[in-house]
């Protein structure tokens, strides 16, 4: 049976492969929220405890999403290949780091946890709750790190409907548990932190044995068998050329967010709430395309495996075409409503007058940075991993901080907001003149293998 990514229409093809991913990410992002809201019911100190172990839990996600899309391209282009048994190890090496990485947080959890939460507060209330939390999710991350391995299988597949259900039921779970073991009900014992903790990993267990069970159910190009597993360190090389560089690009937002924090910090709290508040409300936007880059990602690895040039051209076109329309649609929102957007956080006077400016201004980028975020999927799914990370480190940090700061310092706080827009223009040219690069190197060659 043919892989549909190999024949199925482009246009298609992008959006049935992207549309139940977009759905995943809105799924994760809105039980994020709900988590939140549970704690703070509990009490200011709970939330700030939660809030300050999000970066560990960050950067968790950030490698697993990152080793995942070494695993997922290397993956796909042996599928298109139809090299099944070379697919099958890299499936189990994927499955052995997923095992070594949450080993790695296990023992982080339990050396380092109270060392890390003490960089940021002195409250031993505070501390002592966050050391709770964080060494109950880093005990029990095997769940986040083989779910997403397995939900990269299931794209490599063609298959990543699944991972909409994986996903939904896990978030389902956290959000049912959420209240029940936070606040003890049913006669489940008050557990607080430690509550929101362990129905956080519940949710992320029981999305892990569904896709192992999905996998196992319905995957017919994918064999796991354990005792077949033979070490070879050269799919581990193949795995983290493109890997690594992706797990950089995953963990890079958390320290641009520290580093503009501390420039409008300045300012005032209040400064850094309009941007805290942007960052959430622009996920909402960015991951219809981030949801699309990670359909795109085995599409073309796997056109790249079967020698298509003429798939990859309209895998190309077909998603940046795809991004500038969702884009434009953010684009369009965020200048026309901006304070109904910021009264869904329960937005002041003082912060309506500094958040609609800023909401308005930055939008103007987001077309701009769909395209840098289209490309670079492209870059690294094409084997120039290190293309697609230069061009994140400049959008995210390289050029951003920097100009953020001479902005603000210069002319103002709403003039800051201009650097988001001249950040994503830069990148956005710069993209596309590496792209020209990618495809004479890359791409070109391949009309050779088309009849």
């Amino acid at each position: 049976m043919e892989n549909k990514m190999g024949t199925m229409p482009m246009p298609k093809l992008m959006i049935t492969m992207s549309l139940p991913i977009m759905i995943s990410m809105l799924v994760q992002a809105l039980y994020n929220i709900v988590d939140s809201m549970f704690v703070a019911r509990l009490s200011q100190d709970a939330l700030a405890a939660v809030s300050l172990c999000y970066p560990v839990q960050a950067i968790m996600i950030a490698i697993a999403c990152g080793t995942g899309v070494g695993f997922n391209t290397l993956l796909s282009r042996c599928l298109g290949e139809r090299n099944t048994d070379k697919a099958n190890q890299v499936v189990l090496h994927g499955l052995m780091i997923a095992l070594v990485n949450w080993l790695l947080f296990v023992v982080l959890g339990f050396l380092l946890a109270r060392p890390f939460l003490m960089l940021f507060s002195g409250q031993e209330n505070v501390i002592d709750m966050g050391v709770v939390y964080l060494q109950i999710c880093t005990t029990l991350s095997f769940g986040i790190f083989i779910q997403i391995t397995y939900e990269r299988i299931l794209q490599a597949s063609g298959q990543p409907v699944y991972n909409m259900i994986m996903q939904g039921i896990g978030a389902i779970v956290n959000i049912v548990l959420d209240p029940i073991f936070i606040f003890g009900y049913f006669g489940i014992p008050t557990m607080g932190v430690a509550g929101a903790a362990l129905a956080t990993v519940l949710g992320q267990i029981i999305a892990m044995l569904l896709g192992i069970w999905i996998v196992q159910k319905k995957t017919r190009s994918i064999q796991i068998h354990i005792r077949s597993f033979s070490l070879d360190f050269s799919i581990l090389k193949q795995i983290y050329k493109i890997g690594f560089p992706a797990i950089l690009m995953q963990s890079i937002m958390s320290f641009m967010t520290v580093f503009m924090n501390q420039i409008l910090v300045s300012f005032s709290l209040l400064a850094v709430n309009v941007f805290s508040i942007y960052y959430k409300l622009q996920q909402f936007v960015f991951m219809a395309v981030l949801g699309m880059t990670n359909a795109l990602v085995p599409i073309l690895a796997y056109n790249y495996g079967a020698r298509s040039y003429t798939r990859i051209q309209q895998a190309i076109r077909v998603s940046l075409g795809l991004s500038i329309v969702i884009m434009a649609v953010g684009t369009l929102i965020f200048q026309m409503f901006p304070s109904q957007l910021l009264l869904l956080f329960d937005a002041n006077v003082s912060m309506m007058e500094m958040g609609i400016p800023a909401l308005r201004i930055i939008s103007f980028s987001f077309v701009f940075a769909g395209i840098s975020m289209v490309l670079g999927s492209v870059f690294q799914a094409l084997g120039h991993p290190n293309t697609s990370l230069w061009i994140t480190l400049l959008r995210q940090l390289v050029v951003l901080v920097p100009l953020t700061y001479v902005f603000a310092s210069i002319f103002g706080l709403n003039i800051c907001w201009l650097s988001f827009v001249i950040t994503e223009i830069l990148c956005a040219f710069l993209s596309l003149v590496a792209l020209r690069y990618v495809d004479q190197k890359t791409i070109q060659p391949l009309k050779t293998f088309e009849v």
